[in-house]
Parts: C-alpha cells; sequence; structure tokens
C-alpha cells in the first residue's frame, strides 16, 4: 500500500468508528425513550384525576412537537422558530375541512399532516438556504404572519373566539392512549430514519454543512426534507390536539408556545432521543404545577435554558449518561 492511500483507509476507518459509535449511542437512547413511554402508558393504572389525565395527554403533544423541532434543529442544525405554527396549520386545516366541507375526522387528520407538510416544503426551499440567525428570523417572521392570518380572518376561522372542532373519543383514556400510541409511532420512526443512511447525511449536515456537501451530499435537498418531516409531524400533532380539545385558537401559534418546545429540548438534551422526550413531561407538568404558586414559569424556564445552555450542553440525558458511565467505573 503507497503512502497516499494510508490516510484514506485510515479516514474511511474512522467515519465507520464514528457511525458505530453514533448507532450504538441512539440504541441506548432509543430503549431508554421505549421504557420511559412504557412507564407512561402504566399511569392511567394508578391515576384517575381526569385533569391530571389531560396535563399528560397535553404533554404528549409538546413531546410530539420537541421531538418533531428536533430533528430539524438538533438533528440537523437548522434553527427554525415555528414547530408552533406548523402545530397550528395542522388543526386549522383539519378544523375548516370537517367544519366547512364535512371530511370525517380521521381524513381531516391525514390532510393537516399533508398540508402542514407541503407548507414546510414550500417554506424549507425558500428560508434553507439561509444560516444561522437569518434562518430563526425568517421562520419567526413566517409564524408572527400565520398567526396573525388566523387571528385576523374572523369570517373563516373564527378569530380568537375559536373555531369548534368536531371530537373523536369521549373518552379521556381513549385519547390518553392514542397519543402514547402516536408518540411511540414518531419515536420509532425517528429511530429507523437516524439509524439509515439519510440520518447520516442529516447529522454530517448538522457537523460541518461545506464539508458534507464536498462529500457529495444533497445538502439543500436534506435540509428541505428534515424541514418538511418536522412541519408534517406537528401538523399532526396540532391536528390531534384540535380533535381533543375540540377547538382551535391563533393561541396555538404564539412565540411563547415554540419558547416551550425550544426549552424542552434544550433541557432535556438537544440530538438525542429520550433526553427531549422526558424534559417534555418534566416541564409541562412543573409549567402546570407553577401555575397554582403564583404563574413562574417564564422566569423559571428561562433560567433553565441559560444553565443549561451554558453549563449542561447535552441536557438531562447527557447529566444522566454521565453519571451512569461515572457508576460503572466505579
Amino acid at each position: 500500500m503507497s503512502a497516499s492511500e494510508t490516510p484514506l483507509h485510515s479516514g474511511g476507518a474512522d467515519k465507520r468508528s464514528v457511525a458505530s459509535t453514533s448507532t450504538g449511542k441512539s440504541a441506548v437512547e432509543f430503549r431508554a425513550a421505549i421504557a420511559f413511554l412504557i412507564v407512561i402508558a402504566l399511569i392511567p393504572a394508578v391515576v384517575r384525576n381526569d385533569y391530571w389525565l389531560g396535563v399528560l395527554i397535553v404533554s404528549m403533544y409538546f413531546a410530539i412537537l420537541t421531538g418533531a423541532w428536533n430533528l430539524l434543529a438538533g438533528y440537523t442544525g437548522q434553527f427554525s422558530l415555528a414547530p408552533a405554527t406548523f402545530a397550528m396549520i395542522g388543526a386549522y386545516a383539519t378544523g375548516l375541512l370537517c367544519t366547512a366541507f364535512g371530511v370525517p375526522p380521521l381524513l381531516g387528520i391525514v390532510a393537516a399532516i399533508l398540508i402542514a407538510g407541503l407548507t414546510g416544503l414550500i417554506l424549507g426551499r425558500i428560508v434553507l438556504r439561509l444560516t444561522g440567525p437569518y434562518l430563526a428570523l425568517t421562520t419567526l417572521s413566517f409564524a408572527e404572519i400565520m398567526r396573525l392570518v388566523a387571528s385576523n380572518s374572523i369570517d373563516i376561522t373564527r378569530g380568537d373566539l375559536g373555531l369548534a372542532v368536531p371530537g373523536l373519543l369521549s373518552s379521556r383514556i381513549g385519547w390518553y392512549y392514542i397519543f402514547v400510541g402516536v408518540l411511540a409511532f414518531l419515536l420509532v420512526a425517528l429511530y429507523a430514519l437516524l439509524r439509515s443512511k439519510a440520518g447520516l447525511f442529516l447529522q454530517a449536515i448538522r457537523d460541518d454543512e461545506v464539508a458534507a456537501a464536498r462529500s457529495g451530499v444533497d445538502v439543500v435537498f436534506w435540509k428541505t426534507a428534515a424541514f418538511a418531516l418536522s412541519a408534517a409531524a406537528s401538523g399532526f400533532a396540532g391536528a390531534l390536539y384540535a380533535h381533543f380539545a375540540e377547538l382551535v385558537t391563533p393561541e396555538l401559534g404564539l412565540i411563547g408556545q415554540t419558547g416551550l418546545i425550544v426549552s424542552m429540548a434544550v433541557i432535556g438534551g438537544m440530538g438525542t432521543l429520550a433526553g427531549p422526550l422526558i424534559a417534555a413531561f418534566l416541564v409541562y407538568v412543573l409549567s402546570e404545577w407553577l401555575r397554582d404558586v403564583g404563574g413562574y414559569q417564564l422566569v423559571v424556564f428561562s433560567a433553565l435554558v441559560v444553565i443549561f445552555a451554558r453549563f449542561f450542553r447535552e441536557g438531562l440525558w447527557g447529566l444522566a449518561r454521565g453519571a451512569m458511565q461515572r457508576w460503572r467505573r466505579s
């Protein structure tokens, strides 16, 4: 073997080693996430209170949105400020189809996923050549425009009065397990995506976009695909929430909702499977508890995001993984 061939061979081995390490980490995270979901699925056996079951259902709604945003920001490195907006689009899509055109709710949910995904695809083609703060500001502008359109289109959406949406189930337990099933399905789908070649492409773009492009990765295509998938998953969550709450208002698209989603991802650990899932439950349940003691949610969560972003970049999952490693060494 010539001297010029040695670095290439070594680089290939390093890449295989990195890919193998990444796959191993995601497998551990996936098992932890599934174990956590099993615990969540068992909660109705001991908690019968409808209020707290409702809190956990909304926590699962936010867990879906956090996972969708984590795919875009945590695994692809694209910081969007519109996840709540895509949920609002999905909610209004199924609500208007059901009330104005008599579409069955299940078909309305499917249509909402497609409409939100198509909107994300179009927006992605427009904005994903931007980077950093420009991308964040553009998606923030889009989010505010869509919220104002929903708020001011009174003849169509009834504005801030809210659009009544037909329900699917009368049983809160039934809704609980629908959200558990959807969350499990999306978790498995995300895990399968990350183990595929497409997942490696997305993470390569996150780590070094220029190097990924030089290696032959179609950066614009995969960034747009991630944006569309994230938007579709957010629209799915919004459509489910619309039929659960039986009411859709522009408040679903408030920037504060997006801030809550971002805080869940950062506190849990961006770019991990289990961290954002667990943090979504912890943050939302804590938010409900703080509502009863004076409504200090924004202050507490803003402080937590600053602390975790500054001192614990891998979030709760990183802290748990470090503790397990120290326990094994000891």
